[in-house]
């Protein structure tokens, strides 16, 4: 049976999957519950300065999908609200209660070098396994200078994490925020900063919807609303290519990643693992199914390990980055065409109004004796864009079809359709 072990950055857990710095792991009860449900770590919800921070009521709103499933979650909570000497007397307790797990603790403070100096020393006295320097927040934080403010300037966050580095012997974790132009300038300054490890994505900045008969956002707070941190699995697509960014940057290659952002279900963890990340870290699927839902996603990851002879987690980690690229290196000579399957075809249709309306019109109808339409695509019009796979409704009954050539591979940069093609 696969081992789902991990080390990262130092730091020791059963499996990789950790709960996020939000409110499940915002006291000692939640986090107690969490590990006997089986999660192999938690980043304790961030703490700052007291006085502690005071949230407004209501905080949450979300998207859905066609099913009625939550999308797309967001939310204005801010930091801890509880004093930081309850939090670090709680962090003490469950650490010494569950020595086996990761406790990592999430900070945030005035960007004043004796204030992460005198927190970073407090945490360390709990016996934490590390910390995580809140650098994402999108909402409420920013304002008072913490938070995103300090992850949008890499200065800042190289700065920052010199002193953390420079005050505390755990490692330090960098959360760095997605509402930036190029995440990589952020996770090269971490690095700068002597991090051990990064972790990402922190929310991104939201409207969720629009309540059009108060003409007032959601969530509501008194007849106002705000923009919030928007997470869940809508937000996943975003984070796997801000993690792929740092895994493949040479600036930045062998900084260990925790990957957050939409994980639901082992096949999201194990894509995260696949570009790079060393652990990963969910926050909107605990909070929307609970924390047993980790069961279903050790075991699933266990059984796919298995099933492709993978023992431990560094056999698979990062394999999906080498086939990662630029655009400008995809092959330019390679091509698919659709192709349709008339035996699991319902003739829905969806396919060719897709490809007629939108895209190249290289599928036909075909009328047929009973009224119905036969559906055919025309090879030397596809183009191979997808489009039709995307909307058929039915399984494998669109597939792309790889063409024989003769032509050797060829990129955008030695293409002579290039005007600014690379000289030699």
């Amino acid at each position: 049976m696969a081992d789902l072990s991990t080390e990262f950055a130092g730091i020791k857990s059963p499996n990789p999957f950790w709960l996020a710095s939000a409110p499940p792991t915002d006291k000692q009860y939640n986090v107690e519950r969490a590990f006997e449900a089986g999660w192999g770590g938690v980043v304790w919800k961030t703490l700052g300065e007291d006085p502690a921070a005071v949230n407004v009521s209501s905080r949450y709103s979300a998207t859905y999908d066609g099913f009625g499933n939550v999308a797309g979650f967001n939310n204005i909570e801010l930091i801890t609200d509880r004093t930081l000497e309850v939090n670090l007397r709680e962090i003490e307790a469950v650490k010494k209660s569950w020595p086996d797990r990761a406790l990592v603790v999430s900070l945030m403070v005035p960007c004043e070098e004796e204030s992460w100096k005198k927190i970073v020393k407090q945490v360390e006295q709990t016996g934490a396994d590390g910390l995580e320097l809140n650098f994402g927040c999108p909402h409420g934080m920013p304002e008072r200078g913490m938070g995103a403010a300090v992850g949008q300037v890499p200065e800042y966050v190289e700065m920052v994490t010199r002193w953390c580095k420079q005050y505390s012997t755990l490692p330090v974790i960098v959360k760095l925020t997605p509402n930036i132009t190029d995440i990589r300038f952020s996770a090269r300054a971490a690095h700068r900063g002597n991090a051990d490890a990064v972790s990402l994505i922190n929310t991104i900045n939201s409207i969720t919807g629009i309540d059009l008969d108060n003409m007032v956002a959601r969530p509501i707070v008194d007849g106002k609303s705000t923009h919030g941190g928007y997470c869940g699995p809508a937000v996943k697509p975003i984070a796997l290519n801000m993690v792929s960014e740092i895994a493949r940057d040479p600036e930045t290659k062998g900084l260990p990643i925790s990957g957050i952002g939409g994980i639901s279900n082992w096949r999201d963890a194990a894509e995260f693992i696949s570009l790079g990340a060393g652990c990963v870290q969910v926050c909107t699927a605990a909070m929307i199914y609970g924390f047993r839902i980790v069961s279903e996603m050790k075991d699933g990851l266990s059984r796919w390990m298995d099933s492709k002879g993978y023992e431990t987690l560094t056999d698979f980690q990062g394999l999906a980055i080498a086939n990662t690229t630029d655009w400008k290196y995809l092959n330019m000579n390679y091509k698919v065409v659709a192709s349709i399957d008339d035996e699991k075809c319902i003739g829905c249709g969806r396919c060719y109004i897709g490809c007629e309306d939108t895209s190249h019109q290289a599928i036909k109808a075909i009328a047929q004796t009973d009224g119905s339409n036969k559906f055919e695509v025309i090879e030397a019009e596809c183009v191979g864009c997808n489009l039709c796979q995307i909307t058929c409704p039915v399984e494998n009954c669109i597939t792309m079809v790889k063409q024989d050539s003769d032509k050797p591979y060829m990129n955008w940069t030695q293409d002579p359709r290039n005007p600014y093609r690379d000289a030699g």
